[in-house]
């Protein structure tokens, strides 16, 4: 499974992520990146939920930065680099995605992502 990334200003599509790692249970969501030495570069934690709602993200136990990427139905809605242990973030989305710090310096709100399973 991949994450693409489409511009909005057009041009090809690129792969931001090529390891993904879905949190889907409660738990996982709720701890989430914390207690983590740190997050491989060519990876990602996406986290998908049933519907668009306010979804916050903290940097509580977690030394890295990171990139996190709000998106409603495939389309970045809001973009954040976040500080270890300090950063918070918050934002509407259906989809959150954390990214390693930098991986997402080329994304910008009204871009498209999705995974691609092939």
């Amino acid at each position: 499974m991949q994450l693409i990334h489409w511009p909005e200003s057009g041009g090809g599509s690129r792969v931001l992520a090529g390891e993904i790692e879905i949190a889907d249970s409660f738990l996982q969501q709720a701890r989430g990146l914390m207690f983590r030495r740190s997050l491989a570069e060519d990876s990602a934690l996406v986290f998908q939920f049933d519907g668009e709602a306010k979804r916050d993200v903290h940097m509580l136990f977690v030394p890295f930065a990171i990139d996190a990427l709000w998106v409603v139905e495939n389309k970045v809605v809001a973009t954040k680099r976040l500080k270890p242990w300090i950063g918070l973030g918050r934002a509407a989305a259906d989809t959150l995605i954390e990214l390693p710090a930098g991986a997402a310096d080329d994304v910008a709100v009204g871009d498209r992502v999705a995974l691609d399973e092939s």
